[in-house]
């Protein structure tokens, strides 16, 4: 009598996390456009900026970017590394320089690739030399 228990409560249990599964994908909250504010400020060699403002439902940093080029954004990035942007070059083999990535002020732990997208963040994308 026990073992009929256990199988039918098992059964119903499984049967209501379905449910609530089946519930939360057809009637969740959708993303919808411009669902995140973000800005991206490029700072560079001369340590003069540009603030981009976007409204985006990306998720990554670089979707943002791509975004951000409607707005006179510029970049090239190769094997994951930010070598230009806005036309100005920062090749570590050439002039010990690189763009760093910070993230709401910290550094990023990510490529543009790979760097997630919040609401309100502020990305600054900055020109540095090797010191």
């Amino acid at each position: 009598m026990n073992k009929k228990k256990i199988i039918l409560g098992s059964g119903i249990f499984v049967a209501v996390i379905i449910a609530m599964i089946l519930i939360w994908t057809n009637f969740g909250a959708k993303p919808v456009e411009g669902s995140k504010q973000v800005t991206i400020k490029v700072v560079n060699e001369a340590d003069e900026s540009k603030v981009y403002e976007l409204m985006t439902d990306a998720e990554y940093l670089q979707q943002v970017m791509e975004e951000a080029k409607e707005d006179g954004l510029t970049y090239v990035c190769e094997n994951g590394m930010v070598l230009t942007v806005n036309g100005e070059n920062a090749i570590w083999e050439e002039d010990h320089a690189y763009w760093s990535i910070l993230v709401n002020g910290e550094y990023g732990q990510y490529g543009i690739a790979e760097q997630p997208v919040k609401d309100g963040d502020v990305f600054e994308i900055v020109y540095t030399e090797a010191q």
